[in-house]
């Protein structure tokens, strides 16, 4: 076996196209969405009390939780929007190299103009 080959080690020189990163994105935020359904369900089971809903609605009157749900709903838009790209891969429409690259810019640029949406709705 050759053990002369070349070593990268340091992650920080690689550059990796934009459609990966949005693959690699659309991953850690599923992962953050996975980890985050514990948070969902003690909010809903909250929800479903008389007395835990009148909480939660003083909670949504205040500015920092507003600012917190605001920041979650970031991974899950990104996820929505990238797994959408995923989908339409998975049909063969943007199999091109030029067509990839474009959608993976358009991931990016509805996922912002659907943050902002969302965030001008929150407040």
């Amino acid at each position: 076996m050759n053990h002369s080959r070349p070593k990268n080690l340091n992650l920080f020189t690689i550059h990796f196209p934009i459609p990966a990163i949005v693959s690699i994105l659309h991953r850690v935020t599923g992962a953050f969405l996975f980890l985050m359904i514990p948070v969902v369900m003690y909010a809903w089971q909250l929800s479903l009390t008389y007395n835990g809903f009148d909480r939660l609605r003083f909670w949504m009157h205040a500015i920092h939780f507003k600012l917190l749900i605001w920041l979650l709903f970031i991974p899950f838009i990104f996820h929505l929007v990238a797994g959408v790209r995923h989908l339409l891969s998975d049909i063969h429409f943007g199999d091109s190299l030029k067509l990839g690259r474009l959608m993976a810019q358009l991931t990016f640029v509805v996922t912002a103009l659907l943050v902002i949406i969302v965030g001008i709705w929150l407040w």
